[in-house]
């Protein structure tokens, strides 16, 4: 990964990789990095198929993810003033916990 400096900010300090995440999961939970990295592939699957059937996913101490319907719209390009149809998908929001936001 490279360092990108901004306003004095070095972004790599600040991104997780999947790398970070599970040696972090491994060594909270006392479980070997091959063991941490299956339970993070199974969350990250299990999470996906509950959100493309629109469920909502509940996280005590962390928050609240949901699908939402976003409708279409027109919208207009900023450098050449045309318009341009954005269609009507589907989104994923989170609404983090109060227990998070007070840490923060």
């Amino acid at each position: 990964m490279y360092s990108i400096r901004t306003f004095g900010l070095n972004l790599k300090t600040i991104i997780m990789t999947k790398k970070e995440l599970v040696s972090a999961i491994a060594e909270d939970a006392g479980i070997s990095i091959k063991d941490a990295g299956k339970a993070l592939n199974s969350f990250v699957t299990a999470f996906g198929k509950s959100m493309k059937n629109g469920e909502r996913i509940q996280l005590p101490g962390l928050g609240t993810f949901k699908v939402d319907k976003r409708s279409a719209r027109v919208v207009r390009n900023p450098r050449t003033g045309a318009k341009l149809n954005v269609p009507a998908k589907k989104v994923v929001k989170f609404k983090a916990a109060p227990a998070l936001s007070k840490g923060l």
